[in-house]
């Protein structure tokens, strides 16, 4: 199934939003802001927000968190977490009189039209392995056929208009931070090294305590598990509104049942968000679950809980590191989304040399890291060497770092932290 959103259904709505925007950068020129924080994340209750929302609210903050759906509102509900709609008056009002706003998609995670004055924590969801934002073509795709070239370059000045918004923006590391300050057109003194928030569960505490809180959350999400089942996490990324070439065929689901069945494991698929594949086998088995948002909104938190994680060019391979995972790749478009989106660095980076082209060669592959301890460890030693480059912290404190320096710019004081790791 295609994506329910593309690049260039997202640009034409902004184009026609233009005058809102307009409308509220007025408003925000003569309403005074105070010091509430207001929150909001395009993935729901979650991500680098909801680990910057506890130590705010640990630290008595006034804040308040913007929804956009009834579901949300009860998460947040459930959670302690007061709220109101962000495309209510009262959510407008909101942003138009906090003092920071801290989003982790984009801008319109908060009220987009009462951005303008406020100081902006854009936390980002995830180190970059694909381009993003200003190196991406797909980000300033036209949505119209005609004139093309002339509205890809206006998107350009508005997007760069729009990033320039943010105050603070964490990376995991230098090497990441260099892709940020590209992609979003920002100077290097507000991408600052703090490591990610959204990482912090997979360095804190024991390795025991983590597994154990990251598999009980997969059996609410999931349902019943043995304590000798293996998962196998699968998660796609998103190809701009066209269609997952990796859905399995009939024949591929075949193979796919085989190989849980002789290893004891369960597939877990979570596909992207923005536009899920048809990963629904042809027959009725419990060795494949969906685990998408709906069911577990952060998936971060629960990777301590995967043995094996295979993607193509998602973040989470960067996150996996840390824990760390045996990393698979399942790439048959590996040359088409090179053309089309591009890479930081090569794909080979971050995938190696023998990435999946079909689920038979995948499945051959898994079938070895299940089977052969010496095998899952060379995978594993792949993985520690992803996270040596890319992750500058693994102490669990990145939250609280990125909370203290936002504090410390709110209040005047200055100084990126220095680079290290625990």
């Amino acid at each position: 199934m295609a994506s329910s959103f593309s690049f260039g259904a997202g640009n034409a709505a902004k184009l026609l939003r233009a005058p809102l925007y307009l409308l509220g950068r007025l408003v925000t020129l003569v309403v005074p802001r105070g010091e509430r924080w207001v929150f909001g994340c395009g993935a729901g209750i979650g991500d680098g927000p909801l680990a910057l929302w506890h130590v705010a609210a640990a630290d008595g903050l006034d804040a308040v968190w913007l929804v956009r759906s009834d579901d949300e509102e009860r998460e947040a509900a459930a959670r302690g977490i007061p709220t109101l709609r962000r495309d209510s008056l009262r959510g407008f009002w909101a942003t138009a009189r906090a003092r920071v706003l801290v989003v982790a998609y984009g801008l319109g995670d908060v009220n987009p039209y009462a951005v303008s004055g406020a100081f902006v924590v854009q936390l980002w969801h995830g180190i970059p392995l694909k381009r993003i934002g200003l190196d991406s073509p797909e980000t300033l795709r036209s949505p119209l056929p005609f004139a093309a070239a002339a509205i890809s370059r206006l998107l350009g000045v508005l997007y760069r208009a729009s990033q320039r918004r943010i105050d603070v923006l964490p990376a995991a590391s230098h090497l990441v931070r260099g892709r940020l300050e590209s992609a979003f057109g920002l100077s290097g003194e507000r991408v600052v090294v703090t490591g990610e928030p959204r990482v912090d569960p997979l360095s804190a505490g024991t390795a025991t305590e983590r597994r154990s809180r990251a598999r009980a959350a997969i059996r609410a999400a999931v349902g019943p598990l043995g304590d000798d089942t293996r998962l196998v996490l699968y998660a796609p990324t998103w190809r701009d509104g066209a269609p997952d070439p990796a859905v399995p065929t009939a024949e591929d689901w075949d193979l796919i049942s085989a190989t849980l069945e002789r290893h004891n494991a369960v597939l877990l698929v979570r596909s992207h968000r923005l536009g899920a594949g048809e990963y629904v086998p042809p027959f009725a088995t419990d060795r494949v679950r969906p685990l998408g948002s709906d069911v577990l909104g952060d998936v971060t938190a629960a990777l301590p809980g995967v043995d094996v994680l295979v993607t193509d060019y998602s973040s989470l391979a960067y996150d996996a590191a840390l824990v760390p995972l045996p990393v698979l790749y399942l790439a048959p478009d590996e040359e088409e989304y090179a053309a089309r989106r591009g890479f930081y660095g090569t794909y080979a980076d971050v995938a190696g040399p023998d990435p999946a082209r079909s689920w038979r060669d995948l499945l051959h592959q898994l079938d070895v890291v299940l089977a052969d301890p010496d095998e899952r460890e060379e995978r594993v030693a792949r993985a520690e060497a992803l996270s040596a480059r890319v992750h500058a912290y693994r102490d669990g404190r990145n939250t609280r770092r990125l909370y203290d320096l936002v504090r410390a710019r709110l209040d005047g004081r200055n100084g990126p932290p220095r680079e290290g790791s625990e």
